[in-house]
């Protein structure tokens, strides 16, 4: 049994990349295990908050299960050319206490989609989150990005997924990442 976590990178009720995610799930292979998690109730980082009361249990509940999972998928927003500012908060906090963010992202294999009524994508935002899964010590898949532009005509106001051909790509994306996930466990 394989597990992904799909963390989505928007806090909106109507968000593509939510959306985007439930369709991964959808399409993933048979005897995998998709877990979809939001940034909800994860505060702004401060170092005095973390000092006084440690690490609040909404954090504290998803790296435990970033860490028992296989993979990790990122859907990602692109705000302003890059990464949002909530998603980029979230794994700042995940990675606290230092001495702890090895059990959570040291060799997590980790693979990145996003969704943007604009007309790249998010590719922006996805090469901007290379420096920190580098930093953070993950295993990226390099071998696969999911770019998917004009959201808000291929998922319509309930979230569902409108397109064939991007489901036929996510459908392939998230069967490429089951392989890299099932080739690197037998090799671990």
């Amino acid at each position: 049994m394989t597990t992904i976590i799909g963390l989505s990178g928007s806090l909106r009720k109507g968000s593509y990349n939510t959306a985007l995610l439930a369709a991964a799930k959808a399409v993933a292979p048979a005897g995998v295990t998709f877990d979809i998690r939001t940034l909800h109730g994860i505060p702004l980082y401060d170092g005095d908050l973390e000092s006084s009361e440690g690490i609040p249990s909404a954090v504290a509940t998803l790296k435990d299960a970033i860490a028992q999972a296989d993979g990790l998928l990122l859907a990602t927003p692109e705000y302003n050319n890059g990464m949002p500012g909530v998603f980029k908060n979230a794994l700042d906090w995940l990675s606290r206490p230092p001495a702890d963010s090895a059990r959570v992202f040291r060799d997590k294999p980790v693979a990145i989609m996003g969704a943007s009524p604009g007309g790249f994508g998010t590719i922006l935002s996805q090469n901007a989150w290379m420096p920190v899964l580098r930093t953070l010590q993950t295993t990226p898949w390099w071998q696969g990005r999911l770019m998917v532009s004009h959201a808000n005509k291929v998922i319509d106001a309930d979230g569902n997924l409108q397109d064939d051909a991007v489901r036929q790509q996510l459908a392939a994306f998230v069967a490429g990442f089951v392989e890299f996930l099932e080739r690197r466990g037998s090799n671990g």
